[in-house]
This record gives C-alpha cells, sequence and structure tokens, in this order.
C-alpha cells in the first residue's frame, strides 16, 4: 500500500469520496488543504505533468464560471501565477506517492498507479461535483 500526500479542499464532498475509496483500498492518506499551502511555481507545475494547460484548472471555480479566467486563452506561466494568488483555480485533488506526482482522480488511472480495492466500481464519477455537471 502506497502513502498518499492529498492535495484537497476542505468540506469538498468529491475529495472526500476519493479519499474513501483510497483508504478503502490500504493506503494511507495524508490530507493538506490546497488552498492554504505555500506553493511555488515549480511545486505546482510539478502535479501537471504532460496535461494541457486548461486541465489544470478546476473548471468549477467562481473565477472560471463567471468568465474572469479563461483557461483556454492562458499560458501555463499564466496559469501558475493565477493559481498561486487563487488556490480555488487548481483542479483537485493533487496527489503525490513518493516522486510521482498528479492532478485529478481518474478512477482507472489511479488504479492502475497505486490500486484501489478490488471491489471498486471503476465506472462511477468522483471527479464530478455532485452539486453540478461539471468536474471539478
Amino acid at each position: 500500500m502506497a502513502t498518499i500526500d492529498f492535495y484537497e479542499k476542505p468540506g469538498c464532498v468529491g475529495n472526500a469520496r476519493q479519499k474513501s475509496l483510497l483508504l478503502a483500498a490500504g493506503h494511507v492518506v495524508q490530507v493538506h488543504n490546497l488552498l492554504a499551502q505555500p506553493w511555488t511555481p515549480e511545486h505546482l507545475r510539478s502535479f501537471f505533468g504532460e496535461r494541457p494547460v486548461a486541465e489544470w484548472f478546476n473548471p468549477t471555480a467562481p473565477p472560471i464560471t463567471t468568465g474572469e479566467v479563461d483557461p483556454s486563452q492562458v499560458s501555463a506561466s499564466e496559469a501558475l501565477a493565477l493559481m498561486i494568488k487563487q488556490p480555488i483555480l487548481i483542479r483537485r485533488p493533487l496527489l503525490q506517492v513518493e516522486n510521482r506526482r498528479a492532478v485529478g482522480f481518474d478512477l482507472t488511472e489511479v488504479d492502475a498507479w497505486i490500486g484501489l480495492a478490488r471491489d471498486s466500481d471503476l465506472t462511477q464519477d468522483v471527479q464530478t461535483c455532485p452539486s453540478s455537471s461539471q468536474r471539478v
């Protein structure tokens, strides 16, 4: 089993469901408040890998839903600066196991990476906010 650094928005229902899946698989989950971390551009960037910049963002964040920020129109450096200033913009969760980092919670990817419980329903949607149809 893995020890996972799990960066979440406290109180997020989706993050709670994700943590439950990890715990059910026997992993140790070390929870961190994504909104209170002292992010640097280099550290934050390391979670996004090769994903397009637009996929770094939490599409349900108020600055995005109001049109203040358009993820498809910002560069990587602009995105990181915006996210450091307004961490609510960061897609969640951010995950770290040893030296590997990732963003989001695609069940198939997480299962292939660190494993989930055998009886986990890998077709369930644990990235969509229960109060909206958008991904968190």
